[in-house]
């Protein structure tokens, strides 16, 4: 049986933008093919509860620079987490420092990264929306304190929802 662990959110730290840009220059150094590294997730989002969890999307040239890119990242210890959101996004997780990270790596271009920058900016200028978010995030990780399968699935009409608004345009 698989060991679930608890959906744990914590309140805003400002420290998150300094670990990234700490976490950004190793990750520069480490894979200098890298086209740009974007702080994603809710630790990039001013006030905003979060897993205490540094996301990164790492945006290579393309999916030829994805193996390389892997062995880097495993030479510093960085765990695989697979293929995920079925659109050339590879998952990492570092754990060994505080905050952890988890880091993803995909090509220019990549459907994904565009909807995480998307959602981002959108919160970071709406802050009624960002404000629902985190409302909404504190809700469901009661609900669902030791499922975070479930945690981030119903988190994903409001996510679509913000991320169609956003690449439309709406104010």
């Amino acid at each position: 049986m698989k060991m679930h662990k608890p959906v744990e959110l914590v309140s805003y730290d400002k420290q998150w933008p300094e670990a990234f840009q700490r976490i950004r220059g190793k990750l520069l150094a480490l894979l200098p093919q890298a086209l740009a590294i974007d702080h994603v997730g809710s630790t990039a989002i001013p006030d905003m509860a979060a897993k205490p969890l540094i996301d990164i999307d790492i945006v290579l040239p393309g999916l030829e620079h994805i193996e390389d890119a892997t062995r880097a990242l495993l030479s510093e210890n960085y765990e695989p987490r697979g293929n995920r959101h079925d659109d050339e996004m590879w998952a990492f997780l570092s754990t060994g420092l505080a905050p952890a990270e988890r880091v993803y790596l995909c090509p220019v271009g990549n459907r994904t990264h565009k909807n995480r920058l998307a959602f981002r900016d959108y919160l970071i200028a709406h802050p009624e929306a960002a404000a629902d978010y985190a409302a909404l995030k504190l809700r469901l990780a009661a609900e669902f304190r030791m499922d975070g399968d479930r945690y981030t699935a119903e988190k994903r009409e409001f996510v679509d929802t913000i991320v169609t608004r956003a690449l439309r345009g709406d104010d």
